[in-house]
């Protein structure tokens, strides 16, 4: 990738990401066109369109693109309630206003739980809708027509003979009140929602001309790197600098709360200089227990009732007479997020004011945190929102960790310079947060006829929201929703059944990890499933249908997943067939995978069919370009990664033992879309959660092994 140099002074980012908000510019008809939008004074009809004099219409996006398509897809619906011309349109990301760009979902400015469009849905298009119908009253008004015989059409107004762009008529739409109501278009009238559009991202990205934290050029930038400790909940006892000090290009040692960190002139000397620090760690109050010491206490938790997530019927009768009763252990790791981009953050201390440049995905929450650590209040800290290379939860974590960790360094250097904190691979993979370790147990039971009689279901990991008030105050009765999520809400038709949940305490970091809850549920349900349909002697497809007689979405993508893949039809030698369906953050997604066993790599999963019901779709080729993204993803946890703690220590440090899919294991994905009236809903994250337990179910059809321990590549496959 090329890296940018591009001015970040101070002014020309208070003056981007400001106060200024939605900003119509100003400018006259015919001859007054010329007219510099800077000359005139702005105007806010609401937070999140601009138009220039030139005709470009911005939009400012309040979520954060971490690769999931959202400034397309947000941009997407303003555009098409103005009748914007789409190869006008441009985008910049809110500044940090709870007041204006919250996540009307969570009520406060973050992006995450797939929910960017479904909680913006509405909003967006009110907004288009709304500068449209100013610039449409405008024009009216200049040229003395009824509204009514104004058409609009790629940012161009037109009467008659007379035509006008948007950007000829934003002065004039700018001395207009704004309407207290304006009527959104139907589906039938959509110009470009539901349509594929080229994605705004990808030329920036695809010529490297995109800025990301690492492209921050500010004068004096120093690059910081840190010695974590080795061991969660360890601090340092003593340091010996002077080694490091040494070293050519070392501008300063400081301890912080993380650890000790090494500013230097650049990421070489800061690196070799950390090499030299002698560090004595207090390992006290660290955690030390290792994955295998944490699996068993899990284990053995499973023999206690935990807190009631579900309950339905009565369970202890399902198990009677007669019955096929199935019991099942399943295990899943820590993961790391892995994202491209390691962690990073700039911080600027300076006349007594806080700037931090990152990859924003909670806004409000950075800025927070950033404050707490610099000793200043949320007005003095001016957040920074780049573009992120991948995230998938990580930049969302509820302490900023990256952000707070930056400012430490700052406030240690006394605002001498600006600094950035670069995390490498290996910083970022034992210094995480991670999706937390779980076991399962499932005892599950099917009488002659066939029919699930009893399913009760143990869950045993870290809560997420527990340890940070005040996401605490989501957990109810004991139950964090993000450990049960996928289980206690599952579909099918089953007369008793119990969920319950036990939350250890364990010095581990833990967080949301892409599709959260749904990562590890759906394969204990859905593996679970299959299994109940062998001892039934059924179909899985057909298994499954009969129980989602009252869940039609859910049967409606198993049925077009189904027919699509050929369930069903005779398969080369050597090839099998799995299925799994799931719903996660209002999304529907069945896959059949099709896959082979390998020599050298367990399974290879060879093709893919995956049919999606997202309600009504924004851009069809980005839900095919998550579906795809997805089910990747889904098989590097499915098949190879897993962080696994030695006495306390994380083992892995880099892809050469986190392992992920690589491009020659990617299978061929064929995506089909369901047409729906529905509310949209997110497509970030669903296509993960069916991908493994597809994969465990067709290598039990081709091998009759059932997988109930993650990483696949753990089981030894004939």
């Amino acid at each position: 990738m090329t890296m940018r140099t591009r001015d970040f002074s101070r002014r020309a980012f208070l003056k981007g990401s400001g106060a200024l908000g939605l900003v119509i510019g100003v400018t006259l008809s015919g001859a007054g066109r010329a007219l510099a939008a800077s000359a005139v004074e702005p105007w806010a009809p609401n937070a999140f369109v601009r138009v220039a004099p030139d005709n470009t219409v911005t939009i400012i996006i309040k979520h954060h693109e971490m690769g999931q398509g959202v400034t397309t897809g947000l941009a997407t619906l303003v555009a098409d309630e103005m009748d914007a011309d789409w190869a006008r349109i441009r985008t910049e990301y809110a500044p940090a206003n709870n007041d204006l760009y919250k996540n009307l979902m969570f009520g406060f400015q973050a992006t995450g739980g797939s929910n960017s469009i479904a909680n913006s849905f509405e909003q967006m298009r009110m907004a288009g809708a709304t500068a449209r119908a100013m610039l449409v009253a405008a024009a009216a008004k200049a040229w003395s027509v009824p509204e009514s015989s104004i058409t609009v059409s790629k940012g161009t107004l037109s009467s008659g003979t007379r035509r006008a762009s948007f950007g000829d008529m934003a002065m004039a739409a700018a001395a207009l009140t704004a309407p207290a109501q304006v009527t959104l278009k139907t589906p039938d009238q959509y110009a470009y929602i539901g349509k594929k559009l080229t994605r705004l991202d990808s030329p920036a990205k695809s010529t490297g001309t995109e800025t990301y934290t690492i492209d921050v050029k500010l004068p004096g930038l120093l690059t910081a790197v840190t010695a974590h400790p080795p061991k969660f909940g360890a601090t340092v006892k003593s340091v010996d600098m002077s080694a490091a000090l040494a070293v050519k290009g070392v501008v300063k040692v400081v301890e912080i709360p993380e650890g000790v960190a090494v500013v230097a002139t650049g990421m070489w000397p800061a690196m070799k200089a950390r090499d030299a620090l002698k560090i004595i760690w207090d390992e006290s109050k660290a955690e030390t227990r290792s994955s295998a010491d944490l699996a068993a206490e899990y284990k053995a938790l499973l023999e206690k009732p935990g807190a009631v997530a579900l309950s339905r019927g009565d369970v202890e009768s399902g198990f009677g007479p007669e019955r096929t009763v199935i019991e099942a252990v399943y295990e899943f790791p820590y993961l790391a997020h892995a994202a491209m981009e390691p962690m990073n953050c700039v911080a600027w201390l300076h006349e007594g004011m806080l700037e931090t440049w990152s990859g924003h995905q909670a806004p409000i929450m950075d800025q927070n945190n950033a404050a707490a650590a610099a000793g200043l209040g949320p007005d003095k800290v001016v957040v920074h929102t780049l573009a992120s290379g991948g995230s998938f939860g990580r930049r969302s974590t509820f302490n900023g960790d990256h952000v707070t960790e930056a400012v430490h360094i700052a406030k240690a250097m006394g605002g001498d310079a600006p600094v950035r904190l670069q995390r490498t691979r290996e910083d970022d993979m034992r210094a995480g947060h991670y999706r937390p370790l779980y076991v399962h147990g499932i005892k599950a039971a099917v009488d002659a006829q066939g029919n699930i009689t009893a399913w009760s279901h143990r869950i045993v990991g870290q809560s997420i929201f527990g340890s940070f008030p005040p996401f605490a105050a989501s957990i109810k009765n004991g139950v964090d929703n993000s450990s049960v999520e996928g289980a206690s809400n599952m579909p099918y038709a089953i007369p008793n059944a119990r969920v319950d949940l036990h939350s250890p305490v364990v010095g581990v970091p833990v967080h949301v990890w892409r599709s959260v809850g749904n990562s590890h549920t759906a394969y204990a349900v859905e593996t679970m499933m299959d299994e109940l349909a062998a001892a039934a002697g059924k179909d899985p497809v057909a298994f499954r249908l009969a129980l989602l007689a009252d869940k039609p979405r859910h049967a409606g993508v198993l049925k077009l997943a189904a027919e699509k893949a050929g369930w069903g039809n005779a398969l080369p030698q050597g090839v099998a067939r799995g299925v799994a369906v799931h719903e996660s953050f209002e999304t529907y997604v069945a896959q059949v995978v099709e896959l082979r066993l390998d020599d050298a790599r367990g399974v290879k999963v060879e093709r893919v069919v995956v049919a999606v019901d997202c309600g009504q779709v924004v851009n069809p080729d980005i839900v095919r370009a998550q579906m795809e993204g997805g089910v990747g993803f889904g098989l590097s946890a499915a098949l190879y990664s897993e962080l696994t703690l030695d006495k306390g220590a994380v083992e892995q440090g880099n892809f050469a033992d986190f392992e992920v899919l690589r491009f020659g294991g990617m299978p061929r994905v064929e995506v089909h879309i369901m047409d729906s009236t529905e509310k949209p809903s997110g497509v970030g994250e669903p296509a993960v959660p069916p991908i493994g337990p597809a994969v465990a179910n067709a290598v039990a059809a081709l091998t009759g092994t059932r997988i109930r321990t993650l990483p696949m590549a753990k089981t030894t496959l004939a």
